[in-house]
């Protein structure tokens, strides 16, 4: 890129085991103890959420209901239950039901960018609109070398750094500025007429060790 809840769900607790994250064996809706379910999902690049044994993952197949988004994410945290915490490193309780999240990057996918109103402008992430947002801090952008992708900080229950979506990573791309030399990675970000350092602070939580 640089340089150039029950009722929601879309399918009732099912019997088929898989592996998901890891080949670790499951089935939807699971209850390894009375009045407990266990679910799991998967996000993806582009901040969609799919049941994680869905065999097509596409915009058809995705959760959609803000709602059910928002419950969602709100409460999601690092998974410490002693269950799937290798495959699945996230956890959304709900009541008795726990609901296990692996990723194909990050949990946190930032899809739009909220700059219209008179507040601040602020990153919406993962289909959640308003109710699931963060302040946008342009400074503290981090386009990766490694893959090409773009973060910015996230809710830290969520691991304290989120992906970009690529549409949306390369309309900021465009605000980016490069020192002398052709640099392969931008070091000042131009946002609102200011000229802004790229603090770069991010990078360490990358290289981190799952929560």
């Amino acid at each position: 890129m640089w340089r150039a809840c029950e009722a929601l769900r879309t399918r009732p607790p099912g019997a088929r085991a898989c592996g998901g994250g890891g080949d670790v064996p499951y089935a939807q809706g699971q209850a390894p103890e009375p009045r407990t379910r266990e679910y799991f999902y998967y996000v993806d690049h582009q901040g969609q959420l799919f049941l994680d044994d869905s065999k097509m993952k596409n915009f058809t197949t995705c959760f959609k209901d803000p709602q059910f988004l928002v419950t969602f994410f709100s409460r999601l945290r690092p998974n410490r239950c002693g269950r799937y915490e290798a495959s699945f490193p996230f956890l959304s309780p709900c009541g008795r039901e726990r609901n296990f999240l692996r990723c194909e990057d990050r949990p946190v996918v930032f899809t739009h960018l909220l700059a219209s109103g008179p507040g601040p402008p602020r990153l919406s992430y993962c289909g959640g609109g308003d109710a699931l947002a963060v302040p946008f801090e342009p400074a503290r952008l981090l386009p990766l070398a490694a893959n090409g992708r773009l973060y910015h900080p996230a809710p830290e229950r969520a691991g304290g750094v989120g992906l970009v979506r690529s549409a949306l990573a390369f309309e900021l791309s465009t605000c980016f500025e490069y020192p002398p030399g052709a640099a392969a990675m931008p070091s000042h970000v131009r946002w609102q007429g200011r000229r802004l350092a790229l603090t770069m602070d991010l990078a360490p939580l990358l290289t981190a060790a799952p929560p």
